[in-house]
């Protein structure tokens, strides 16, 4: 049996192992970076002597942190491929105004991978970005704009009406230009109620598998599942 239902082993390992590999390259660049003019030495100045640590102690404490940025934008992509990969789905490539797109059902989509990665002043873009192509080329499509990880708990599917700075105003509600979470639209894209849920708790075993090391023990796996709470419930 697969380890999911709505994606192929195959194509969740591959998924898998390209995030990994992102890390590792993020490991080296992080090197690089925090030798070359990338760090504002006045920051690591400030910040070292606040914490009361070493510059040395500080690099180490960066590193992490550089790092952390990377994978924060792969995770993203991953999330983008996972659910590209599902059947009636396309991952549409970098360039393109739009992430995703099922023909059959109507429905194109812009990822993001957590509610803040998009400034809120910004998200009007995103607006106007799905409504050109719900009136366009995507003519009677519904336009999502998703945030993996959201911003409460409770599951939302509603009109996406951003604010615009500019004009003090909000963008028109319209039911074809939506916001939804993360776990309602791996929901809609799988038809599988806890997909989102279900891709989380296979991952140690995935990465484990890929990485050849010992699956991680009880009590990560109940840290595990109390982070994944804090954001879905």
């Amino acid at each position: 049996m697969p380890l999911l239902t709505f994606i192929t082993d195959e194509l969740l390992y591959q998924h898998t192992q390209k995030v990994l590999d992102v890390a590792e390259n993020a490991v080296t660049d992080a090197e690089i970076n925090l030798y070359s003019n990338k760090i504002d030495p006045f920051s690591a100045l400030f910040d070292s002597l606040r914490q009361g640590i070493s510059l040395s102690s500080w690099i180490e404490q960066e590193k992490p942190r550089q790092i952390q940025k990377t994978m924060q934008n792969a995770v993203g992509e991953f999330h983008e491929d996972i659910l590209g990969s599902v059947e009636g789905w396309e991952k549409l490539p970098v360039g393109n105004v739009i992430d995703l797109r099922n023909r059959g059902k109507k429905i194109i989509a812009e990822v993001k991978n957590k509610y803040n990665t998009t400034k809120g002043n910004h998200k009007k873009d995103i607006y106007d970005d799905l409504k050109s192509q719900e009136e366009g080329e995507h003519l009677n499509y519904t336009g999502y704009y998703v945030e993996i990880v959201p911003s409460r708990k409770e599951p939302y599917d509603k009109p996406f009406t951003p604010p615009d700075n500019i004009t003090h105003t909000r963008r028109a509600s319209n039911e074809k230009i939506r916001v939804i979470d993360g776990k309602s639209f791996y929901a809609l894209v799988s038809g599988v109620p806890d997909a989102i849920e279900q891709l989380y708790f296979v991952l140690p075993k995935v990465i484990s598998d890929i990485m050849r090391k010992k699956v991680p023990p009880s009590e990560d796996v109940a840290l595990y599942k109390s982070l994944f709470e804090k954001s879905y419930g």
